[in-house]
């Protein structure tokens, strides 16, 4: 399919990474024209996505933007379940299918990262002795995660699709959702900024909801504003690795895989240490922070 009209720019990084051109999708249906089929394919089914608050954002800010309704979802996220119930110092989808015996051949192929979550989903309710979703979320005292129906004539407009209306109207349509101005720190000790206190209100939902954050390396955002965003999902930023540290966010480039190959910062050859002691620590690359607060590095790495 091809993106909502106006929005449907394909950015040098996004291609990288799934390996979808323009021409591959040219004179092929719209979103908005195929969600109708979509929608009914989907049904009343729970949705499991690996960062499900992406993925739900993506599906409401693309019917927004194409001036559609979009139904109730009752979803789950297997982030949130690896991080709860697997001990990985990486819960990038990759490495939690290969703790749920579900190896991950083509990481960013949408087929096989829908079959590696589903694998997760599968085996982590099988490790709780549950057979279904209501009985796993009960065995582990969750609540399944809902977003409500809504209109976008009538209910008022995600942040996703208020900040890309903006960046229309400013004549950067090509330009995605939260991406940095495309600034990067020169060397030297990047500007830690204070730490805000995390937002009570944000929904606890999210995956980086109760976590206690903290950020290495150069980022593609300045450290900051990475604290803000964190901070406004329920997230408590801090300037260094200690016993309450629950995720440590890596720029420079990391990817999970490094953590196998040991290009890897001070603070995140600390985190793995304490990983080993029994401290349960996520090492999240700035491309997965990125997506789980809204925006990623593409300005800055086109």
């Amino acid at each position: 399919m091809r993106p909502p009209e106006n929005h449907d720019t394909f950015d040098h990084h996004n291609v990288r990474i799934h390996g979808i051109r323009p021409d591959q999708v040219a004179g092929l249906p719209r979103f908005g024209a195929l969600f109708p089929e979509i929608g009914a394919f989907i049904g009343g089914d729970v949705l499991a996505a690996h960062n499900a608050a992406f993925d739900l954002g993506v599906i409401r800010s693309g019917l927004e933007v194409s001036g559609l309704p979009g139904p109730a979802y009752d979803y789950v996220c297997t982030v949130v379940l690896s991080r709860r119930c697997y001990s990985l110092v990486s819960n990038s989808l990759p490495y939690a299918a290969e703790e749920a015996g579900v190896p991950l051949v083509n990481h960013h192929d949408a087929a096989e990262d829908a079959r590696a979550c589903a694998g997760i989903l599968i085996d982590i309710a099988a490790r709780n002795g549950a057979a279904s979703i209501a009985e796993l979320y009960l065995s582990l005292g969750m609540a399944v995660s809902h977003q409500p129906a809504f209109d976008p004539r009538l209910d008022p407009l995600s942040k996703a699709t208020l900040a890309a209306l903006e960046a229309l109207a400013g004549g950067n349509a090509g330009r995605n959702v939260g991406a940095p101005s495309g600034r990067r720190f020169v060397a030297g000790w990047p500007e830690e900024g204070p730490n805000p206190e995390p937002n009570a209100g944000a929904s606890p939902d999210h995956p980086l909801f109760g976590q206690t954050v903290v950020f290495t390396g150069e980022l593609a955002i300045p450290r900051p504003e990475a604290k803000i965003r964190s901070a406004e999902l329920g997230a408590r930023p801090e300037s260094r690795v200690t016993a309450r540290t629950t995720v440590l966010v890596v720029g420079d480039g990391f990817v999970a895989a490094d953590l196998r190959s040991g290009r890897i910062t001070g603070k995140a050859r600390r985190v793995l240490e304490l990983h080993e002691r029994g401290q349960r620590i996520e090492v999240l690359s700035e491309g997965e922070f990125l997506q789980m607060v809204g925006g990623h590095v593409a300005a800055a790495t086109a």
